[in-house]
């Protein structure tokens, strides 16, 4: 930062030296001392400790650019009231910061922070706090005192849990807390009773909070959890909520309660498990926005939901009048009821038994199939538990196998046998890992595991040298082996989208016939989101770079 900058409020001006002809009303440098300082997107690596000669100072940007540390002497700009230093390298910040009596917006976002000072708490006058996409792993129990705090973003750290004593905000109206590792809110935040805007997005919650006192409540975000249930007491809590958005959860059912939320706009259910809704839906009055493809509904055909909002909440109400239109198939069903395209094994070598929510295939099903050879099989969209022991009769034909949406929790040796399977569908299953002997599946090109409950890559799919895809998005994945992923010389397309990858391998880079790679949603922190954007072949290049020679 040029000297001059510093010295404004002492040194006359060039131009006064110039020329002696100002009048009194012009001579700015005399009465007033400058008040806002914006130094932001430089590439200043430090600030001098000479802004104490600015004490006048009530806005300082420094934004976007590549400081490693602050000056103390922050701590005397008594009058600062807003301090943009995001966009930095910083790892620690300035206990002086703390000692700014009139402070009401700290923005600290996209550093390097890996804790924050203890005594944080004393910034009293504190509105607006930013430590967004940081290293943190906790929070200072000082946060308490923030009483006058009215946003609070801690988006894309590394917090585990929130400390209960945050519900002493009684002024914060926005918390974000996206893309986190939370896997639940303290019970006590349930007493924030000026929040309004919730984001747990991108978490590992399995429940809605509890939020019995979030009477202002109009917004929250709980999308990419793993939420499987919603409770029909929660939601009864929360009568003000305008926007609830729980897109890409493991939800199967929405309660007839949720007609309560009176003022619901927009309800987001995406990419969940949900078979059949309450026709009441249809009732809310307020409602413009519901999202709910990427679900296995049964009662509703496929063009109504393209054909938007307010169609299908028409077509809700219709069936309000006139319920129990579609009789239940379940595994008990009799064979003639079971609907099985005789046709279709025939003509086009396809079983067709999906979309049933049956327990179980019927043996009427497979004795259908006769001497016929069968190449497709599909039998997603049920609660299936188990892969059906009589896949195995199809064993010479069958190519191409779906078994997605159902609840099958581990893979029996009868799949292992179908020698000639080249697809294999298992998305939105119960799955942890598959068994040592798919190996046998010497001419499996494609295989999709996405929503599943894999933690680990599992190691067969290195050993299956036929492999051109696999989707395993949406698990809790945390590293893969480059070394084997290379070996498998056919693969171009690897989806590890939104799982728990905390690195990405220097390793990864040598697999150059990788056409796609797709690693969003994931918390490492390099390669950044703007590298990721630009596509396969930049994140490929960017670990090539940074292999050890």
């Amino acid at each position: 930062v040029p000297e001059h900058v510093w010295r404004i409020n002492l040194d006359t001006p060039e131009e006064a030296q110039q020329n002696l002809s100002f009048g009194a009303a012009d001579r700015w440098w005399e009465q007033t001392d400058l008040t806002k300082l914006i130094l932001a997107s430089n590439k200043l690596q430090s600030l001098s400790e000479d802004v104490q000669l600015l004490p006048a100072l009530t806005m300082l940007d420094v934004h976007d650019n590549q400081l490693t540390s602050l000056p103390s002497a922050l701590g005397q700009l008594e009058n600062l009231q807003k301090l943009d230093v995001s966009h930095n390298k910083l790892r620690s910040l300035p206990e002086e910061l703390l000692q700014l009596p009139r402070l009401r917006s700290l923005l600290v976002q996209h550093n390097e922070l890996s804790q924050l000072p203890e005594g944080l708490g004393q910034l009293l006058t504190l509105e607006e706090l930013d430590v967004s996409n940081n290293q943190l792993t906790a929070i200072p129990t000082s946060f308490a005192l923030l009483v006058n705090l009215v946003r609070l973003n801690l988006a894309c750290n590394q917090l585990k849990e929130l400390p209960a004593d945050l519900s002493a905000m009684k002024s914060l109206r926005q918390l974000d807390c996206t893309k986190n590792y939370l896997e639940t809110v303290p019970p006590k935040l349930a007493t924030m009773a000026s929040l309004e805007q919730l984001y747990l997005r991108k978490n590992k919650l399995r429940s809605l909070p509890e939020l019995p006192s979030c009477k202002l409540l109009k917004e929250l975000h709980a999308g990419e959890n793993q939420i499987e249930i919603l409770n029909a007491e929660n939601l009864k809590q929360l009568s003000s909520l305008c926007v609830l958005e729980l897109r890409d959860n493991k939800i199967k059912a929405v309660p007839e309660e949720i007609t309560v939320l009176q003022k619901l706009e927009r309800l987001d259910l995406a990419n969940n498990d949900i078979s059949r809704l309450p026709y009441t839906l249809g009732n809310l009055p307020q409602l413009k926005f519901l999202a709910l493809e990427g679900n296995p509904l049964r009662t509703i055909r496929r063009d109504l939901l393209q054909k938007g909002t307010q169609e299908l909440l028409k077509y809700l109400r219709s069936k309000i009048q006139a319920p129990g239109e579609e009789p239940q198939v379940t595994a008990m069903t009799l064979p003639s009821q079971s609907k099985v395209n005789v046709h279709a094994i025939a003509t086009l070598r396809l079983l067709d038994y999906s979309d049933k929510q049956a327990a179980e295939i019927p043996e009427a099903v497979f004795d259908a199939v006769g001497t016929n050879p069968v190449a497709t099989v599909n039998f997603s969209k049920n609660q299936l538990r188990e892969i059906p022991p009589r896949l195995v009769e199809l064993k010479d034909s069958v190519c191409d196998v779906s078994l997605g949406f159902n609840k099958i929790s581990s893979i029996s040796s009868e799949l292992c046998l179908l020698q000639k399977l080249a697809h294999l569908d298992l998305r939105n299953n119960f799955l942890t890992a598959l068994p040592e002997e798919m190996e046998a599946l010497k001419r499996l090109h494609t295989i999709n595991l996405a929503f599943n409950r894999f933690k680990v890559f599992p190691s067969v799919l290195y050993h299956l040298p036929a492999l051109e895809t696999i989707l395993l998005s949406n698990n809790q994945v945390g590293s893969i082996d480059p070394v084997q992923l290379k070996g498998l010389d056919k693969l171009g397309t690897l989806d590890l989208q939104n799982n728990d990858l905390l690195q990405v391998p220097p390793e990864l880079g040598n697999c150059e016939n990788l056409r796609s790679l797709l690693l969003e949603g994931n918390p490492f922190r390099t390669p950044r989101a703007a590298v990721l954007a630009k596509g396969t072949a930049a994140v490929l290049e960017y670990p090539r770079s940074r292999i050890p020679s």
